[in-house]
């Protein structure tokens, strides 16, 4: 007799659970995962790097990058990252011509920010971090 209340009680859960998908039609329609595209201030793309693709900026931005951005946009960037596979919205892409061409201070401006799931970051990293990030973000797009 209990397993069938638990099957009745199953039942009765996940029929609300169908029942909530629909609605009066009057909603966004789009797929869950889709957001609208990301663009930074048009200010942000006066912000500058003071720091280049040099071989120790290039290593520290691999290495912060190899910590908190592999997870989700993969190891080369592609947004490929098994943690960003269960987010509802894919990862950046740094191959991708998109990101190639943003401005430096509009990928800084991003970071620092965040959106969704992709978290703010300017009270984690210094400004100087965060431009190295940029930098090897650049080298990134850059590789095949």
């Amino acid at each position: 007799m209990n397993q069938n209340k638990f099957l009745a009680a199953s039942f009765v859960v996940l029929s609300g659970i169908a029942l909530a998908g629909f609605s009066s039609g009057n909603e966004d329609r789009r797929p869950y995962h889709s957001q609208e595209p990301w663009k930074a201030p048009a200010w942000a793309d006066t912000l500058k790097s003071p720091y280049h693709e040099e071989p120790l900026t290039l290593a520290q931005g691999e290495e912060l990058f190899t910590l908190y951005c592999a997870s989700c946009h993969g190891d080369a960037g592609y947004g490929d990252g098994a943690a960003g596979g269960a987010l509802g919205q894919k990862p950046a892409n740094f191959h991708d011509t998109l990101v190639k061409n943003q401005s430096d201070g509009s990928l800084f401006w991003k970071m620092s920010n965040g959106r969704g799931n992709m978290p703010p970051f300017q009270d984690v990293f210094t400004a100087e971090q965060r431009w190295k990030l940029v930098a090897y973000i650049r080298h990134l797009g850059k590789t095949e």
